[in-house]
């Protein structure tokens, strides 16, 4: 396919959409956003392996997003879903990104939220590590929100957003947590993967994401051959729990609704 037959178009209303959760939540993150986006779409939102109700396999493989990638394909052969728009939110991007490499053809679109393409710094790895065995040795009750909060959100976010998020992450399980954390620790830069596909994309970023920030999202962009980017004005790295109005506009003004 020359660079001219790129699809210019979003995927149809008729194609379902995934959302794939942060880290370190689980599917409810998006309940803002799950209802009013079902009014037009048929939305998705697992809970990814050893978090929220997904349990974690009993498996001797390393944690990787390429096991987790598996699980959301066998989700779709479950639902008899050939294609979908797959969307994430950080870690859910990794997710999606990871999906793209494993199952690029079931892969009609990509929306980029609150994430980014490259992998992590030596350092960053080392304190996913330090994260992993903690929640393994102490739980997570407490400390990992304490840790987690002031990065997820911006400064402006609500009393009642701050204290829903806090709750999602007390709720997880440790080994859960652990298992994600080493597993995004070990992924791969996904740049040369976004530059090499063919699919629309959707990159949505909080203006205040100080995980991930408009940086990031350029990048992103500047690797996808047919990238449409939103900023969300005050929002921080979990935009779609702090401005879910402005996802949802996002969302369904890139897809061509009817």
């Amino acid at each position: 396919m020359s660079e001219t037959d790129l699809p210019t178009e979003p995927p149809s209303a008729e194609v379902p959409l995934v959302l794939l959760h942060a880290f370190p939540l689980d599917a409810r993150m998006w309940d803002p956003v799950r209802a009013p986006l079902a009014e037009r779409l048929r939305v998705i939102t697992p809970d990814q392996r050893g978090l929220g109700r997904s349990p974690l396999p009993e498996t001797d493989a390393e944690p990787s997003l390429a096991h987790a990638a598996r699980d959301v394909v066998a989700l779709l052969d479950k639902l008899g879903l050939d294609q979908v728009v797959i969307g994430g939110c950080s870690m859910g991007g990794y997710l999606a990104m990871a999906v793209l490499r494993e199952a690029p053809e079931r892969v009609a679109g990509l929306i980029l939220i609150d994430t980014k393409a490259t992998s992590d710094t030596p350092e960053a790895a080392e304190m996913r590590e330090v994260v992993a065995k903690r929640a393994e040795e102490e739980g997570v009750a407490g400390w990992l929100a304490d840790a987690n909060l002031p990065k997820l959100l911006a400064d402006t976010a609500s009393p009642d957003v701050v204290t829903r998020v806090r709750e999602l992450i007390d709720a997880q399980p440790p080994s859960g947590v652990a298992w994600a954390s080493r597993a995004i620790r070990t992924r791969p830069d996904s740049v040369e993967l976004l530059r090499e596909t063919e699919i629309p994309a959707l990159v949505i970023v909080g203006e205040r994401d100080i995980l991930t920030p408009l940086e990031d999202a350029n990048t992103m962009v500047e690797a996808l051959p047919n990238a449409t980017l939103v900023v969300v004005p005050e929002a921080g790295h979990l935009s779609s729990l702090e401005a879910p109005a402005s996802v949802v506009e996002a969302i369904l003004g890139w897809y061509p609704v009817s």
